[in-house]
């Protein structure tokens, strides 16, 4: 914001003295308050916050602090960024007439970073064209004109629903991602006369010249392939039973611990795993793509997240890295939420969860499997303050050790407990979650191996199903002899990501920061070889100029 200085030009003789007062009469009229309020910013009536570490004023008190929702009204599935000079774009879907009407459009976000966003409004609007809303998809950047829309166009291949029928329609953005417009050919792939048809995922496939689509069919993947985004030809199907209607797949190739040599397709989709104690989730297969076939290496699938709020998940590479890093790294994003009790998170001017942090994803050999492991991105570091650290030390069995607040309501904790036979008690990082005691725990226990997440005493829990009171476990490994737990915590969520690549993330409702932080130990003692707690700036999604 732009001062002015008073003038007081005191070598006009006091013949002048009248015109320079008018003249200043006049610039306080324009000019002098915004001095004053920058001078004293007491006084303003909308005032920045003292810290970065602090909330707008005004913002929901449900709102995360540092990950993404829209303003107002409802969000759900991500779709995949793309990247476009140097800019990445992200869309979500979007429902501007919840609880009282449905529908949902394209809602698009930009970022340099994946931690800092920009609302840039609605891109792809609901009910135009009388096919329907608008579903997930994946918009592409179309470099070599295949679909005729010009070279450099973005294009979305979306799944619209009219009355139950699901059909595959294109949208068409010749301004960079941020408005499109129907094709006057949609749909471009009908319904064959199924209940579930949607959510396609499109990539170029270098190697065959064409573009591959897999289009989620009910409990089976289906693959499709085109020369020009426009004309499909079926070409096989990937059937998973027992994980209920298959939603959101994803088909990509990684490289085993970054060898170039021994590469993997990935199979991904959206899953219900109640029959094996999970609930939905992200579930994926590795093995080979032939360009028309994905052939698993084996039947058995892996969870990507253990946890109960992970779903829709897109993934993607950096296309400004050479072939081998994007072979070795993809970034993920899911919704942070769980149709289970969707609508039953908090929030008063907007709804439907947030979208998860972004994650780095990378394809590991366990046990002579291919395994994917996450970590948070590197870039989540720049919101982090100092951090404030805990001396390693013994932690006796039903004791409690304070950990620092952190003075912010979102903010990090990395814990490295030591792998000791002889001190096998369980942690407990007990984590407040609103007032009147209300909190979350998570926990590493030695005696099976595993972390967990319970979140059955946190502000919400009492009004919520049983897929939400229940404990999130995930296996973990000990490196060099020591668990590690990452921990992100933020008013609407928790996620837990370990030393071995393994992640949990859950939906925990609470406003009211971080005091009452602390260690426990239960059952034995626990030795922490290091402990810290990080706040996280503020990162509000900034509007669009």
């Amino acid at each position: 914001m732009r001062t002015h200085d008073r003038p007081t030009d005191r070598r006009r003789v006091l013949l002048a003295l009248a015109a320079a007062l008018a003249l200043a009469a006049l610039l306080a009229g324009i000019g002098i308050a915004v001095s004053q309020r920058q001078s004293a910013p007491e006084a303003s009536p909308s005032p920045a916050p003292a810290s970065p570490f602090e909330r707008p004023e005004g913002w929901d008190a449900a709102r995360p602090a540092v990950h993404l929702t829209p303003d107002q009204h409802w969000m759900n599935d991500p779709q995949r960024p793309f990247l476009l000079d140097g800019v990445w774009h992200y869309y979500y879907l979007y429902n501007a007439d919840h609880p009282e009407g449905n529908g949902t459009a394209w809602y698009h976000a930009t970022s340099t970073d994946l931690v800092h966003w920009t609302d840039q409004g609605v891109a792809i609007d609901k009910y135009t064209n009388g096919l329907g809303d608008i579903w997930t998809g994946t918009a592409v950047v179309d470099h070599e004109n295949t679909a005729g829309f010009g070279r450099g166009a973005v294009v979305a291949m979306v799944t619209q629903q009219d009355d139950g029928v699901q059909r595959q329609s294109l949208f068409v953005s010749r301004d960079g991602g941020y408005r499109f417009e129907p094709y006057d050919g949609n749909p471009v792939i009908d319904n064959p006369g199924v209940r579930d048809f949607r959510d396609p995922r499109v990539l170029w496939d270098d190697a065959h010249g064409r573009w591959v689509m897999a289009l989620a069919e009910g409990d089976k993947i289906g693959f499709y392939t085109s020369p020009d985004l426009k004309d499909w030809t079926y070409r096989s199907g990937f059937t998973a039973p027992g994980l209920g209607v298959l939603e959101c797949p994803d088909l990509f190739a990684m490289a085993v611990d970054g060898d170039a040599a021994d590469v993997r397709w990935v199979l991904a989709a959206g899953a219900n795993g109640a029959a094996e104690g999970m609930t939905t989730g992200t579930v994926y297969w590795t093995g080979s793509w032939d360009g028309e076939t994905f052939t698993p290496d084996d039947s058995h699938h892996q969870w990507l997240d253990r946890g109960a709020d992970w779903y829709a998940a897109v993934t993607w590479d950096d296309p400004r890295q050479a072939e081998e890093d994007r072979l070795t790294t993809r970034y993920g994003i899911g919704w942070l939420n769980n149709w289970a009790y969707a609508g039953d998170v908090p929030g008063e001017e907007w709804s439907g969860g947030s979208d998860s942090i972004v994650r780095e994803i990378r394809l590991t050999d366990r046990d002579g499997r291919p395994t994917l492991i996450s970590a948070p991105t590197d870039a989540l570091r720049d919101l982090e303050g100092a951090p404030a650290q805990l001396g390693a030390q013994t932690v006796e069995a039903g004791a409690a050790v304070a950990l620092p607040d952190p003075g912010s309501d979102a903010y990090r904790v990395r814990i490295d407990v030591a792998e000791d036979d002889a001190a096998a008690g369980e942690l407990r990082v007990h984590l407040p979650r609103g007032a009147d005691g209300a909190f979350a725990t998570v926990g590493y226990d030695p005696a099976s191996g595993q972390v967990f997440v319970a979140r059955d005493a946190d502000a919400i829990a009492g009004g919520m199903p049983d897929a939400y009171r229940a404990v999130r476990t995930a296996p973990v490994t000990a490196q060099d002899g020591r668990v590690r737990l990452d921990i992100v915590v933020d008013v609407g969520s928790i996620e837990v990501f370990t030393g071995d690549g393994a992640a949990l993330s859950m939906v925990s409702s609470a406003a009211g920061g971080a005091s009452g932080l602390r260690v426990e130990a239960s059952g034995g003692d626990v030795r922490l070889d290091e402990a810290s707690v990080s706040p996280l700036r503020v990162a509000p999604v900034e509007r669009a100029d």
